[in-house]
């Protein structure tokens, strides 16, 4: 478990989403009931070996950004709000989270992230069109990094 990572987001999103997405993201930020269909993030592989030492793989989806409690390791709160902008000059959505991540979640965690940087607001946008979602700081350490996602990929630490 020393591998954990505090993952934070502040972002902005435009208007641009259908209410299948919206129904999705909230199901993984833990503000709604997970959908029929994903389609943000469509697979969630779980391997193991099973009692007679045969790799079994089965698809086990989980929000993830999902927990609201408080954090096991990083300390504080774990939570993530989404919330319909008046002042939509930004974008309409504002989005904040703020999670535990192994790096064993990278993958799939980077999915939804990427999917997010398509949607973000103009301000998180660098000239280079990479943009920017947030920080991430490793467990024993008091440096945050950017969260940044070029090329529809995140740059993990």
């Amino acid at each position: 478990m020393g591998d954990i990572f505090e993952l934070t987001i502040t972002l902005d999103l435009r208007d641009e989403l259908s209410a299948d997405e919206l129904a999705e993201l909230r199901w993984h930020l833990g503000l709604g009931p997970r959908p029929e269909v994903l389609r943000i993030v469509p697979r969630f592989p779980y391997a193991y070996l099973d009692d007679d030492g045969v790799l079994v793989v089965e698809d086990l989806p989980r929000p993830l950004l999902g927990d609201h409690c408080e954090a096991r390791r990083v300390g504080g709160a774990l939570v993530s709000v989404l919330l319909r902008r008046e002042d939509t000059w930004c974008g309409a959505w504002a989005l904040t989270s703020r999670q535990e991540i192994h790096p064993n979640d990278f993958d799939l965690t980077g999915e939804l992230l990427g999917w997010l940087a398509a949607r973000a607001g103009d301000r998180h946008r660098e000239s280079d069109g990479s943009v920017t979602l947030g920080w991430t700081r490793f467990l024993e350490s008091c440096q945050v990094e950017p969260l940044v996602v070029r090329d529809g990929v995140v740059v993990w630490p």
